[in-house]
């Protein structure tokens, strides 16, 4: 189903049990983010703070904190179906051969016609505007000690490419310096940063829009690791199935999602830098302070009782963590199409998505596995894993207890470890260099002789499937609680 907006998504929330409403009063400092933390790790409800001291706006987190809630937000029973479908766009079933194979496809290509954002005169996130525009009215979280000051957490970032004039949407984290400024947090490695190279390039300032809250498939759409020239705002219309209305900002030429909650509009000059952080990240340390550049507001607007939608990011389990999964799941279907030899792929939440992929592939010949090790780290945001393990495909790379029992037992190490230099995330803090160090694979698969393992290689301890039978039907018997 597709949600009006973020309060929508809320009620919805709320009629199904997944929403807790905090009416004591709690502060913006330190003390939401320290509940929130507690409920996320008890894989608790979403959070809607009501009473926060000094604001009139009500704080939502932990919104996608569960599997549940996740595919709620993207109107899936299971995460897994969003990429069927986009492969049965890109592969389908039958090639079309003839001429009347074509006309029967036609309606397929044609349905995404149906999901191009759309342009309208109005929209309720400009109920109300604010042309003097002072960030102290948005309860901004502080949220852990250690932070440069407070962060807008979950901003979808709205840019525009200065050559083409295409779109870009991120998510891109905000301290707020002041009433009128903020960091800009962009990657060196993300389509946000290329745009502003480019206006850097012309020498010109650059307009940005800050889009808050709306239905959470365009919030999703933001974090997704798509090619620089797919539109997020198709993609969220493809999620929800229904095309994403935008409305131009009042005073930068970009649009926005018309019932986002709130907009923050305004601009990035193309040589002003400020020292940002430090930030509590996703990685469960600190990201230290460096110079990014400097937002500054033109207007905010916003709906009436707009409710600020923050997320808390820290040690996993977090929010973030449901939204990696979603896009390990999704985006799975697209690597096979590269790579179809693999069966499986998992993102451990411990290695906070770029840190570790666990894959299991169908091996055929000598070194397949260190080839897919090679072929991932050649793949968009793939380059950024540190940590490559490769099992074959009996394994289920979901249990980790079995993918380490095959690591711990079926490697040499000189043989079976492969060490490669590269990029690495901006985040990384444990390379002696930033943004570049080393990566690692691990072949756990069984070896070959043509691989050169000469002895022979044990089987699995497996019970024949008589005996399972046997004692599945004399359980009760046995007395065995």
């Amino acid at each position: 189903m597709a949600f009006r907006d973020l309060q929508h998504f809320i009620q919805v929330l709320e009629e199904r049990g997944e929403l807790k409403r905090i009416k004591t009063p709690v502060s913006r400092e330190l003390e939401i983010t320290e509940i929130t933390d507690r409920v996320s790790k008890a894989y608790g409800p979403a959070l809607l703070f009501e009473n926060v001291e000094g604001y009139d706006m009500p704080v939502l987190t932990n919104a996608f904190g569960s599997y549940e809630r996740m595919c709620l937000a993207l109107g899936v029973e299971d995460l897994d179906d969003i990429g069927a479908e986009i492969l049965s766009f890109l592969q389908p079933p039958e090639v079309p051969t003839s001429m009347l194979d074509k006309l029967k496809a036609l309606p397929k290509v044609a349905q995404l016609a149906n999901f191009m954002p759309k342009v309208v005169k109005k929209g309720i996130c400009q109920e109300v505007v604010h042309t003097e525009p002072n960030l102290d009215i948005l309860p901004v979280l502080k949220c852990w000690p250690q932070d440069g000051g407070p962060f807008i957490t979950l901003p979808m970032v709205f840019t525009k490419d200065p050559e083409t004039g295409k779109r870009n949407v991120g998510m891109y984290r905000m301290q707020v310096f002041d009433g009128r400024t903020t960091g800009m947090h962009w990657h060196m490695h993300k389509h946000g940063a290329e745009h502003y190279r480019a206006n850097k390039r012309r020498n010109q300032r650059m307009e940005v829009a800050v889009a808050l809250g709306g239905d959470p498939a365009i919030t999703y759409a933001a974090t997704a690791p798509l090619p620089k020239d797919v539109d997020e705002m198709f993609f969220a219309g493809f999620l929800r199935k229904e095309p994403v209305e935008l409305v131009k900002c009042k005073t930068v030429d970009i649009e926005v999602p018309a019932r986002a909650e709130i907009i923050i509009e305004g601009y990035v000059n193309p040589d002003e830098l400020r020292v940002e952080g430090p930030f509590g990240d996703h990685t469960g340390y600190y990201s230290l302070a460096d110079k990014y550049p400097v937002f500054h507001v033109t207007c905010i607007t916003h709906r009436k009782n707009p409710v600020y939608p923050a997320t808390i990011v820290g040690k996993p389990p977090m929010e973030d963590c449901y939204m990696g999964k979603a896009t390990e799941r999704i985006f799975l279907p697209l690597l096979k199409m590269q790579l179809p030899e693999i069966v499986d792929m998992n993102l451990p939440l411990e290695g906070v998505f770029h840190n570790c992929a666990i894959v299991s592939i169908k091996k055929s010949y000598p070194g397949h596995a260190k080839k897919v090790m090679h072929a991932l780290w050649g793949m968009g945001q793939m380059m950024f894993t540190k940590l490559i393990i490769v099992v074959d495909e009996t394994v289920d790379v979901q249990n980790l207890s079995e993918v380490m029992w095959k690591v711990f037992n079926n490697i040499d190490a000189r043989r079976d470890i492969t060490i490669v230099d590269g990029p690495l995330d901006v985040l990384d803090h444990a390379s002696p260099l930033p943004n570049y160090g080393h990566k690692m694979g691990i072949d756990a698969t069984k070896k070959w002789p043509s691989e050169g393992h000469t002895r022979e290689w044990p089987d699995d301890i497996v019970m024949t499937d008589e005996i399972k039978a046997l004692v599945d039907r004399k359980w009760q018997d046995y007395g065995i609680e």
